[in-house]
């Protein structure tokens, strides 16, 4: 009796598997130490601004960059500042983008609330739009009176997106393992 050999197929179930791991135990992290991934993303988003605003500086040396040079310079140095400050103090940088993002709250909570007037005089009324305009606005203050909720709500919506591309990928990887061994056949 001979045993099958493995193929790319019966193969293929493995990397999934190990995504799936990787994102579970990442949102599970998440979820238990929500300040720790906050600041380690806004540090990721400076690394990345680093690197763009190397990127940047350097396509200034390069002619065939359709962009003027100096909004390269610009561009690179605001990409630059913002990178070392986010590695430097990215709680400082967690802060201020809530404080944006409690601003821009309240901002569509206002514009949906007013829009949702405007549509009840055209439509009959629309009290979905207002409802959402409401709630929008209310979060936005919620976040400015307490901006560790907002960072605790950010971490917890990206641990749930984690656990669930984990739970997929788990699921994959093991459609993929079952379906590569009921496709083994063994001599008989």
């Amino acid at each position: 009796m001979s045993t099958p050999r493995p193929t790319p197929r019966n193969r293929s179930w493995w990397p999934f598997a190990l995504y799936g791991l990787a994102a579970v135990g990442f949102g599970l992290f998440t979820l238990f130490q929500p300040e720790s991934t906050v600041l380690v993303m806004v540090m990721g988003f400076g690394v990345l601004a680093l690197v763009d605003g190397a990127i940047s500086l350097f396509s200034v040396f390069r002619k065939d960059i359709a962009l003027p040079n100096w909004l390269l310079l610009v561009y690179a140095a605001s990409s630059i500042a913002f990178g070392v400050l986010a590695l430097v103090d990215p709680r400082l940088v967690a802060e201020v983008l809530v404080w944006l993002l409690a601003l821009w709250l309240m901002i569509a909570g206002l514009s949906r609330i007013v829009f949702a007037v405007q549509l009840r005089h055209l439509l009959g009324g629309n009290w979905l739009l207002a409802l959402s305009g409401v709630l929008a606005a209310l979060l936005g203050v919620l976040f400015v009176a307490r901006p560790g909720l907002a960072l605790a709500t950010v971490a917890f919506w990206v641990a749930i997106g984690a656990l669930v591309y984990g739970g997929l990928q788990l699921a994959l990887a093991w459609w993929i393992r079952r379906r590569a061994r009921a496709a083994i056949v063994l001599p008989g």
